[in-house]
């Protein structure tokens, strides 16, 4: 009776539009009172400060930060201009270009957020301009920014190995292969709407521009190789290399001398903002993982639906199912922090794998960005592109339908996402 209480009262505040953090912390502090009574309080400050502060999460403001500081110095622009000249041949190339663009950027930011509003504000209105309608071009910039929480480095995967207690770098190299799974089906996707629409190729291939653009954005390159390469070959952990990229985006804006000190700071401004929103939701998160923990709740979830079903791929069908539910209301760090606690029992008394369960959430919050009404990175999609979000929705619905084909894929072929994992770590 009591969780049934305690739950109505979170989802009554969600509904309420208290902030979800708030909703979060408040509804744990309440089980607690009444549960155990108001000793149980006495170190609810310190508990919140330890969870938030836990070394794996510096890496995302890190993060962040290098994100703003590569689309503060001119990388951003050399991306955009290599890739043009690798793929712009192709009919509709300029949608290419945007999904392989964000197939770079997502290796830096790890944010989809701020892939949309790093190359959407460029590329969207290059789109509408060479013939593609606003939907299109939002729907183009929306699935393919997804990308950055499947390729790592990822802000929710380093949410969800602090919450299940695993592996970072072993959820980032993951994520790699499905992350390039869909790449090419947004692309083959967008390569079909633009046969149907007959949208323009960019310019014919150009060896000689392809060659100069290259060397331009060599220094870029340098990023992914210092990150990716650094966790792969276990040089360094995820924060280290956190680190790592800021220091080498700084070091590669310099090299262009471009670096932009207002956009860099207003970028920080808002890097850091989002950071404060995911830290209060893992601060608050604590309380309810307390409470939830003392009553057993996690445990018996798990012997229900073992009750039910022992059958890890019927249990993973009933888990999808849940995540796809919860993404529509959820952003992606919320439902990380309430929900994978609640059912890390369940996939350990499985024999699920949770680094193969962490690429599997990964990729349902990543369609769950997609859909309303929260759809976070859709709307911000659909406001650079000044498109009605339910237009844009019934375009995206294609792309989403790629996603959710990588998704049962991972889901039910393993080996996708743990080949990589089973070579460089077991």
């Amino acid at each position: 009776m009591l969780m049934l209480i305690i739950f109505a009262a979170l989802i009554a505040m969600i509904c309420l539009n208290v902030p979800i953090a708030v909703a979060l912390a408040v509804s744990g502090v309440l089980g607690l009172l009444i549960s155990e009574g108001p000793d149980s309080l006495v170190s609810i400050a310190l508990d919140m400060y330890d969870g938030s502060t836990k070394f794996s999460l510096i890496a995302i403001p890190m993060f962040v930060l290098a994100g703003a500081i590569m689309n503060a110095g001119g990388v951003t622009d050399r991306l955009i201009n290599f890739v043009s000249a690798l793929i712009g041949f192709v009919k509709g190339g300029l949608a290419m270009v945007n999904i392989g663009v964000s197939l770079f950027f997502a290796e830096i930011s790890g944010s989809a957020v701020a892939d949309v509003a790093a190359l959407g504000s460029i590329l969207i209105p290059q789109m509408k301009k060479r013939g593609y309608s606003a939907p299109l071009a939002a729907a183009v910039t929306s699935s393919s920014a997804s990308l950055a929480i499947i390729i790592p480095p990822s802000i929710p995967m380093i949410l969800y190995a602090t919450s299940a207690n695993t592996s970072v770098e072993q959820l980032f190299v993951a994520g790699v292969v499905p992350g390039l799974l869909g790449a090419f089906g947004l692309m083959f996707v967008a390569y079909l709407f633009a046969r149907r629409y007959n949208l323009p190729v960019e310019e014919a291939f150009n060896l000689r521009r392809l060659r100069r653009t290259f060397v331009e954005a060599l220094p870029a390159f340098t990023l992914p190789v210092i990150i990716l390469g650094g966790i792969f070959g276990g040089f360094v952990t995820a924060t280290e290399a956190a680190g790592l990229a800021v220091i080498a985006a700084f070091v590669v804006g310099l090299w262009y001398r471009q670096i932009d000190l207002r956009h860099l700071k207003r970028a920080m401004l808002d890097g850091g903002m989002q950071t404060a929103v995911v830290m209060l939701l893992v601060a608050a998160s604590v309380l309810m993982g307390g409470f939830l923990t003392r009553a057993q709740m996690p445990q018996e979830l798990a012997a229900a639906i073992l009750d039910f079903t022992d059958n890890k791929y019927v249990i993973l069908l009933i888990l999808n199912f849940f995540f796809l539910v919860i993404g529509f209301f959820l952003h992606s760090a919320a439902a990380i922090i309430l929900v994978v606690p609640i059912v890390i029992p369940l996939i350990s008394a499985a024999g699920i794998d949770p680094v193969h369960f962490g690429l599997v959430v990964t990729l349902n919050l990543a369609i769950g960005q997609q859909t309303p009404p929260v759809a976070s990175v859709l709307i911000t999609s659909c406001a650079v592109a000044r498109a009605n979000i339910w237009a844009v929705s019934k375009v995206n619905v294609y792309f989403v339908a790629v996603l959710l084909v990588v998704l049962l894929m991972c889901t039910y072929i393993p080996a996708i996402p743990m080949f990589l994992v089973e070579y460089f770590y077991r």
